[in-house]
């Protein structure tokens, strides 16, 4: 019988979608992307600054061991040598800290009876945690981080989740100046700041990017969510930096979340990269979605008229045929509404009957049992917004769509068609306004075309649906409705085309 004895590492519960545990199987792939001879030598320095199970660590350890075997032949010396000399961690909390430093030096004291190392003098060794607290603006924030001091201003013995990496410099927490030539890591993904509603959270995981570019390493290695391409709150500025960035050299890109991470969900998916210092060019662009690989194509993150990245290589070619003959087309975006259009939230349902000659029908959330149909009736005066747009024919469309994370995608959900004299709370946005019932029903045709989807999605890659997603949606002639096949021809789409599209987007009932 064969004695199997699993890592167990790959044993271990996550703990939030926002804070997943790396396997070694993900993280010898990261690992992979740099050039190996920095582990055949013994001056290379390597920082994970959020060391959660310290699994990039110990891997890295272990390529040093085999790397540096000639250049140090003994055994203890050389374990000695990449522990105190060349490989640093920064752990997030208490519990991941010593967590990381079992997982490296056997034992969570550094300088225990039990450690591989027998150099160090202290508890931590080179894998850090001391706590350290927000600092707190007039506005509540954390200045670092943007956390709530109403959330987050907690007694010494509750985790305030200020992570040392963004809120301390190297030298406060290594007690010296220090260069690294890689660093590597699966940073923490978001914040719950506590504002609005419970779940409300704001992303962090950028702020680790950004951090990691300031140190100036050689090469920069980490996985995050996905959801910058083109969302995400609060990460505009990051994007930007991002997509013009011509040393982020090699980009693998995962749809799914669960391909890297079994049983978590992680909305748009994840991605990891190696941005590199010393070298500059376009992107080697990798899709990994069901255990199947596209690429890598070497391309520009940010393709010519786009304002977002393009995430799947198949669909650049589309783009540009598209673009091209559409450069004299407007673009759909043009009809539809901002988010709250006649400035009703989504909390106000208005009443069941209409008590006023003066009342508004107003479409809601389907949802409601009590509202039958979708509808209700609200009073004139909380009408704030789009006024121009309560006696047209217009259509609706929820401004959340249905994500982007099942296969194949629906990417929006249904629209509808909205009578003069109605309005719509916050869960719809409105498309319009057009002369008749009719014009309405042809834009309706076309909104459920894969080709129209297809093209939000270039957009998409979270549940929401605001008017910038419909930017690359050529607007069209509504005097008549559309199908696939008229857009296909018009735009020339050749059959591996139409079937990359035809695999993306489901049909629409």
């Amino acid at each position: 019988m064969t004695h199997y004895s699993p890592d167990i590492l790959n044993c271990l519960a996550n703990l939030s979608s926002d804070e997943v545990f790396t396997s070694p199987e993900l993280a010898n792939r990261m690992l992979n992307l740099l050039p190996q001879e920095l582990f055949r030598s013994s001056k290379t320095r390597f920082l994970d600054p959020c060391s959660k199970s310290g699994v990039f660590l110990r891997e890295i350890a272990k390529r040093l061991l085999a790397g540096l075997e000639e250049q140090i032949p003994d055994l203890q010396q050389r374990i000695d040598h990449i522990m105190t000399k060349q490989v640093f961690g920064i752990a997030c909390t208490d519990l991941t800290a010593e967590m990381s430093r079992r997982t490296l030096y056997c034992t969570k004291q550094a300088n225990g009876k039990y450690s591989v190392s027998t150099a160090f003098h202290d508890v931590q060794g080179n894998l850090r945690y001391d706590r350290c607290r927000h600092t707190w603006n007039a506005q509540g924030r954390c200045e670092r981080c943007g956390a709530s001091q109403g959330e987050y201003l907690r007694a010494d013995s509750r985790e305030t989740y200020a992570y040392p990496f963004i809120h301390k410099s190297i030298k406060e927490i290594f007690k010296k100046d220090m260069q690294f030539d890689v660093i590597i890591g699966n940073p923490p993904y978001q914040l719950n700041v506590g504002v609005e509603k419970e779940n409300y959270a704001i992303a962090i995981y950028h702020k680790f990017v950004q951090q990691a570019k300031k140190l100036n390493p050689r090469f920069l290695c980490m996985i995050i969510p996905a959801r910058w391409y083109a969302g995400g709150r609060g990460l505009d500025e990051f994007r930007d930096e991002m997509l013009h960035d011509n040393h982020l050299r090699v980009l693998e890109d995962y749809p799914d979340a669960s391909d890297v991470f079994p049983g978590v969900q992680i909305k748009a998916g994840v991605c990891y990269f190696l941005w590199d210092k010393d070298n500059a060019g376009d992107c080697s662009v990798t899709t990994n979605l069901n255990g199947e690989k596209t690429g890598p194509t070497i391309r520009p993150l940010l393709e010519k008229g786009a304002t977002t990245f393009i995430r799947y290589n198949q669909m650049t070619s589309i783009y540009y045929k598209i673009k091209a003959k559409a450069n004299l087309e407007n673009s759909f975006s043009s009809l539809v509404s901002p988010q709250t259009p006649f400035g009703i939230i989504t909390s106000e349902k208005g009443h069941l009957e209409k008590t006023s000659s003066s009342d508004v029908k107003m479409y809601i959330s389907g949802n409601e049992k009590e509202y039958k149909g979708g509808t209700s009736f609200i009073e004139s005066f909380k009408i704030t917004k789009g006024k121009n747009l309560i006696d047209c024919h217009k259509v609706l469309i929820g401004k959340a769509g249905s994500g982007s994370d099942s296969f194949p995608h629906s990417i929006l959900s249904t629209p509808f068609y909205a009578e003069p004299g109605t309005v719509c709370n916050q869960t719809y946005l409105v498309i319009g306004p057009f002369k008749d019932k009719k014009e309405c029903n042809n834009v309706i045709s076309y909104i459920k075309t894969r080709f129209f989807r297809f093209m939000v999605l270039l957009r998409k890659n979270s549940q929401d649906a605001m008017r910038g997603v419909y930017q690359f949606v050529p607007l069209q002639d509504f005097s008549h409705p559309w199908t696939d096949e008229m857009l296909y021809e018009k735009y020339g789409l050749d059959k591996d085309e139409i079937a990359f599209i035809e695999s993306m987007i489901r049909p629409m009932e």
